[in-house]
């Protein structure tokens, strides 16, 4: 079982750090940016951090270039300069990112691997989103692409490369082929984890460095739980 721990300036899981970018391996619970819970987000969290690493007067830029769902772990980048930022954005608007997710799983996928492609459309009123094999009003298209990587005992391993960045994708789109994810309930899993996380993990992140223009590839370690660690 694991027990749910916040990021901390003292504790925070850094995967990389330059002068442009950090990139963070969130654990479940932080939020990347502030929401209506008013509770700290990552990103101030990591402003407090750099603050006191390099002994900064005054405020410290940070800039927001992606998010992860609050109970989603993994890799999330954040742009140190405002230069940084502006291209980061560019970058991650023209699809020039490659993002790949593992997710726990309790059916087995109707196919070994296969392309999902759905139309998502959210509902504000209770922050989900529902994904329709034809298009609907107000609806946005979804294209995933899955495969099982691993059979467990009770579940199986899916490794996830999106196509596109919808909200909630991954979670509604395996929701809709019968799959939802571990500690789910708000896409149809019968329990919660312990900590209130969902077994989805953001394990992989590749991108065009925003100022040294190199491929940069950061992959971030599973959470410390008994069915991450069989993996």
């Amino acid at each position: 079982m694991s027990t749910k721990e916040i990021s901390t300036k003292n504790n925070l899981q850094i995967l990389h750090e330059d002068n442009h970018i950090i990139v963070i391996n969130k654990r479940v619970g932080d939020i990347v940016q502030g929401d209506k819970t008013g509770d700290k987000p990552l990103s101030d969290v990591v402003k407090e951090y750099i603050k006191e690493k390099y002994n900064k007067p005054g405020d410290v830029f940070l800039g927001v270039v992606h998010r992860l769902d609050r109970p989603t772990t993994g890799t999330v980048v954040f742009a140190k300069t405002s230069k940084a930022l502006t291209r980061l954005n560019e970058t991650f608007k023209n699809r020039e990112t490659q993002k790949t997710y593992w997710a726990v799983v309790k059916n087995c996928p109707p196919k070994e691997k296969d392309t999902l492609i759905h139309f998502l459309k959210r509902n504000p009123k209770n922050n989900t989103s529902k994904a329709h094999l034809k298009e609907v009003p107000d609806s946005k298209k979804a294209s995933l692409t899955y495969q099982i990587i691993k059979k467990l005992d009770n579940y199986f391993v899916l490794e996830i490369d999106l196509h596109t960045g919808r909200h909630h994708q991954i979670r509604a789109q395996l929701q809709a082929i019968g799959c939802p994810i571990k500690g789910d309930l708000k896409y149809g899993f019968d329990r919660s984890n312990p900590d209130g996380g969902i077994h989805l993990h953001a394990r992989k992140l590749e991108i065009i460095h925003p100022v040294t223009k190199e491929k940069c590839i950061f992959i971030a370690t599973t959470p410390n739980d008994v069915i991450w660690k069989s993996i």
